[in-house]
């Protein structure tokens, strides 16, 4: 079940592998970055990302060694993770985790489009990931005890004492679907569905300033909402010549919230269509240019992100408002009323400093 980098299928028009060129650490993109690949308008590239969980610098930056203690061997580590955590390639946690692979410039897009990216496949790469509490963060920080949480047959307790709260989880297959399992006490489990998604993708900041990867905003980044599975499409305010987008945090599922600090993290294999759109065409699109904003089959999803909680909320509904009066027609009192009887507002994490809340407006209340 591993998929290494340039083996199995790649479906896209292009290709781009994770690697210390191709990639930043812990940050994201500006205006300054070189593009790692640049695309026409409309073109589909298939991504290999690579999660962070095995190869920080308190898990030894060391995969084969680290993965070892799981039971996991060693031609069941991605080759492409073994070369970045050896690399010479600076990295701080406290700037953040995440390896964010690109910017790919696309041709064309410049600032006050949206580039619309949709999501046409995510393949898992590795038959396993991790669900980490640690550094003092999540929903509940200081409230559970340290200690590596290993598979069952892979030993005791925290043998190599890495002194974090991380659960192993493996992925196996029953009746067609892709389960993710948390095993505890002797024979135990809870397991759940896979659900793949990309918790970070966006698009370069206008700025010459280092931008940390923990943070979502205007630009998309680590908004880590758990709707952006294989089917939807995220639109993106451009703020650079080329747009630089890029992506990273791979999911294999996520409950709202995120509340733990992590979700399943677990590396994947995206492919993408990346779409410039202008003027007319991206209000007819979002009703708005300012923010992101998701869509799937049977959803229209705004997204509202402030480090306060409430403040966060407050955006997501105005964003909603504003998104079913330019688009749907309806006054903005008449909007608030439809929200409040209808709209469900979810939150999306509070564990990235920035929180996040989206809403999920049912497409068939409007005939669409």
């Amino acid at each position: 079940m591993t998929l290494q980098a340039r083996q199995g299928r790649i479906s896209g028009d292009h290709y781009l592998e994770t690697t210390p060129e191709t990639a930043l650490w812990g940050f994201l993109p500006n205006r300054t970055n070189r593009p790692a690949l640049s695309v026409e308008s409309g073109a589909v590239v298939t991504v290999d990302t690579l999660s962070h969980e095995g190869i920080l610098e308190d898990q030894g930056r060391d995969p084969v060694a680290y993965l070892a203690g799981f039971g996991v061997k060693a031609d069941e580590v991605l080759e492409d993770s073994r070369v970045f955590a050896a690399s010479d390639i600076a990295h701080d946690y406290d700037d953040g985790p995440h390896v964010v692979t690109g910017p790919i410039a696309v041709a064309g897009a410049e600032p006050g489009d949206l580039l619309r990216v949709d999501v046409l496949d995510l393949a898992i790469r590795a038959p396993y990931g991790f669900i980490s509490n640690r550094h003092g963060y999540g929903a509940l920080p200081g409230e559970f005890p340290e200690g590596t949480v290993r598979r069952e047959d892979a030993g005791v307790l925290d043998p190599a004492g890495y002194g974090s709260n991380i659960h192993f989880t493996d992925v196996t297959e029953s009746g067609g679907v892709l389960y993710g399992n948390l095993r505890f006490g002797e024979g135990r489990g809870v397991r759940f569905p896979l659900r793949p998604f990309l918790g970070l993708m966006g698009v370069a900041i206008d700025t010459d300033e280092p931008v940390p990867s923990v943070p979502p905003g205007d630009h998309g980044g680590n908004m880590d909402v758990n709707e952006l599975q294989a089917g939807s499409s995220l639109y993106l305010p451009v703020q650079t010549p080329g747009a630089l987008f890029y992506a990273g945090d791979p999911h294999y599922a996520q409950g709202d919230g995120e509340v733990a600090l992590t979700a399943l993290e677990a590396p994947l294999r995206a492919t993408l269509r990346l779409t410039v759109l202008k003027d007319a065409e991206a209000r007819a699109a979002v009703g708005l240019v300012n923010a992101p904003f998701v869509e799937t089959d049977t959803h229209w999803i705004p997204v509202g992100m402030d480090p306060d909680l409430n403040e966060a909320m407050k955006k997501a509904v105005r964003r909603a408002v504003s998104f079913l009066e330019l688009t749907q027609g309806l006054p903005r009192a008449t909007a608030l009323a439809y929200l409040s009887a209808a709209g469900d507002f979810e939150v999306s994490q509070v564990v990235d400093a920035v929180k996040g809340v989206h809403c999920m407006i049912r497409k068939a209340d409007f005939g669409a």
